[in-house]
């Protein structure tokens, strides 16, 4: 899963948002490192909507505009756990080496 994957579907974790609401909240959780520009934030969403990660909450007009909300699906529910729990081992896996690495006194 891409770092941009995994950001959108934590963004949509507490509720649906919209597009907008998707790259603030990406830009949030990664402490402004990760700033989705929105044809790629729609790339990203029309991938995981393919999966079946994500799905269409709603739409509704705004000033003219339609706006479309997205919402984690219990697929994508699933599938950030797992990829959280992958990413969390391989922080233990460099932490250990790390670890290993200094006590030995390598530069």
């Amino acid at each position: 899963m891409t770092e941009p994957a995994f950001l959108v579907l934590t963004a949509l974790v507490d509720e649906p948002r919209h597009g907008y609401g998707i790259v603030q909240e990406v830009e949030k959780l990664s402490g402004g490192r990760v700033d989705l520009k929105i044809g790629t934030l729609y790339g990203v969403l029309d991938r995981l909507a393919a999966d079946e990660l994500v799905a269409l909450d709603r739409e509704e007009a705004q000033q003219g505009r339609l706006r479309r909300y997205y919402r984690l699906t219990e697929s994508g529910a699933l599938a950030l756990e797992a990829e959280a729990v992958r990413l969390a081992a391989n922080v233990r896996s460099a932490r250990e080496r790390l670890r290993a690495r200094h006590a030995g006194g390598m530069a």
